[in-house]
């Protein structure tokens, strides 16, 4: 289990800094509603995680799915966060305070508060998403097997 969460924990952080870098290059990074596509980075790679997990197990339980789905988007917002504090303090320290110039929030925490609202943002996403899917995911118990386990 270790091996799936942190192998797509990793992707998902990869693929969400190339988006970043690709949103750079082009010149549309300061437009954070352009971030939504990271949702579906995240949604994709939990769900994959996920998929690749209970392909593994002949008895797929939810708590450990629900551990998967929940570990690997966890890693991915750490190491995004990370990402975007060395990039935020050491490669363009303007970055921050044009984003908050451009909300109309002056504050003195402007950088820290934008760390902290990615990593927020990161793992309430993970938490949605990794909800969302597990329903998707689960075995039913709306079969004649199932039946038996209720009262």
């Amino acid at each position: 289990m270790f091996k799936v969460y942190s192998r797509y924990g990793v992707w998902i952080a990869i693929v969400l800094i190339a988006y970043f870098l690709l949103l750079k290059l082009i010149g549309l990074h300061q437009y954070p509603t352009l971030s939504a596509a990271n949702g579906l980075i995240f949604g994709f790679g939990i769900y994959m995680a996920l998929k690749k997990y209970s392909s593994r197990k002949n008895n797929f339980k939810y708590e450990k799915g629900f551990e998967v789905g929940l570990l690997s988007g966890g890693i991915a917002s750490i190491i995004f966060t990370v990402f975007m504090a060395v990039y935020m303090y050491q490669i363009d320290t303007e970055f921050a305070s044009g984003i908050m110039k451009r909300w109309n929030l002056e504050y003195d925490l402007g950088t820290f508060m934008l760390l902290l609202t990615i990593l927020i943002m990161g793992f309430a996403t993970t938490l949605v998403l990794t909800l969302t899917f597990m329903q998707l995911l689960k075995k039913s118990w709306n079969t004649k097997d199932g039946n038996r386990n209720t009262l």
